[in-house]
């Protein structure tokens, strides 16, 4: 029973090496979404929600436009803001 928490204790940290997911990627710097599956108006909205959650703005940055490539996008402060 030892051995097998221990194993189990190894290869749980694993788990978080697995990759981007079926939907959007990122965090409060940007993030990718798959190419194959958005169009890009979905893609630009969705990155838009994203970067609102952090306050801020999406920047399209590029398109890999084929199977298996990714829209990418930035998340941009909102200069118009005021603090």
């Amino acid at each position: 029973m030892r051995r097998f928490l221990l194993s189990l204790a190894c290869l749980l940290p694993l788990t978080a090496c697995a990759g981007p997911g079926p939907g959007l990627t990122g965090n409060d710097t940007g993030g990718i979404i798959p190419y194959a599956n958005f169009s890009r108006p979905e893609a630009m909205a969705m990155a838009r929600d994203h970067c609102a959650r952090y306050g801020m703005l999406a920047k399209a940055v590029a398109v890999d436009a084929h199977y298996g490539g990714y829209y990418s996008f930035s998340c941009v402060i909102d200069r118009r803001q005021r603090y």
